[in-house]
């Protein structure tokens, strides 16, 4: 997890998430980087706009949210519209821990 905050620091920072990067933040913070994980976690966010990614996640558990607080209570859904909507939840945080490992 420290590796991936230390990414999104960076990020915030507007710091280049690089290996060196990742490991200073992460020592900095008194842990001790395992090169592996760093590796992994500058070579999957290699290809990922952060900005979009961070706004996407932002947005889907609102957009999910929204329908279900209009909607009747639990107890009175039926039963397929529930699996539907954990469905789409489950599939949101598969695609977020995808970015992020």
């Amino acid at each position: 997890m420290e590796y991936v905050y230390a990414a999104l620091l960076l990020h915030k920072v507007k710091q280049p998430v690089t290996e060196e990067n990742v490991k200073k933040v992460v020592s900095a913070a008194g842990a001790t980087p395992d090169e592996i994980q760093v590796k992994a976690l500058v070579s999957a966010l290699g290809e990922v706009n952060i900005d979009e990614a961070l706004k996407n996640a932002a947005a889907t558990p609102m957009m999910a949210a929204a329908p279900a607080a209009a909607s009747a209570p639990a107890a009175a859904k039926p039963h397929e519209e529930e699996k539907k909507e954990e469905k789409k939840e489950e599939e949101a945080l598969e695609g977020l821990s995808s970015l992020f490992g």
